[in-house]
């Protein structure tokens, strides 16, 4: 089944983040709900894991070394119910661990859709004079 006629849960699609660490009972953080589709869901457990390896990253450190620090106190994401079409940790790790992350292949805060705003949300937003002008409307995230 492809990516496109993966069926969407019947709640929409959620993101899981693990942390590794053991620090928690059954090791998730919390569940990010909310995603567009499952191409953004699984661009947002990308980022999310591509940052948190960074986040181990130290100086001077070997591959080894970033991946065991990682494994230890990083957080995994996965795209639950999302079968062979969802983004996976393991599929990318060796090329994450031996390539330093640039500030864009990290930001998943961008992606976040916890900060997309919701139609009925803008009422109010913008009168009906600055509507009309695309210069003066500010930059809204629709979904």
């Amino acid at each position: 089944m492809s990516e496109t006629e993966t069926k969407t849960p019947e709640n929409g699609w959620t993101v899981r983040i693990i942390d590794q660490s053991g620090a928690t009972e059954d090791d998730m953080v919390e569940e990010v709900r909310g995603f567009v589709d499952l191409f953004h869901a699984n661009a947002f457990a990308r980022a999310y894991v591509r940052d948190s390896i960074e986040r181990c990253r130290v100086p001077g450190a070997t591959d080894r070394e970033v991946l065991e620090s990682w494994l230890s106190f990083g957080e995994s994401a996965e795209v639950p119910q999302s079968g062979d079409e969802g983004w996976k940790a393991n599929t990318e790790l060796d090329e994450f661990v031996s390539t330093p992350a640039t500030p864009m292949e990290r930001d998943w805060r961008s992606i976040d859709p916890r900060r997309l705003i919701d139609e009925d949300e803008l009422e109010g937003l913008l009168d009906g004079e600055d509507a009309e002008d695309d210069a003066s409307r500010p930059e809204i995230i629709r979904h």
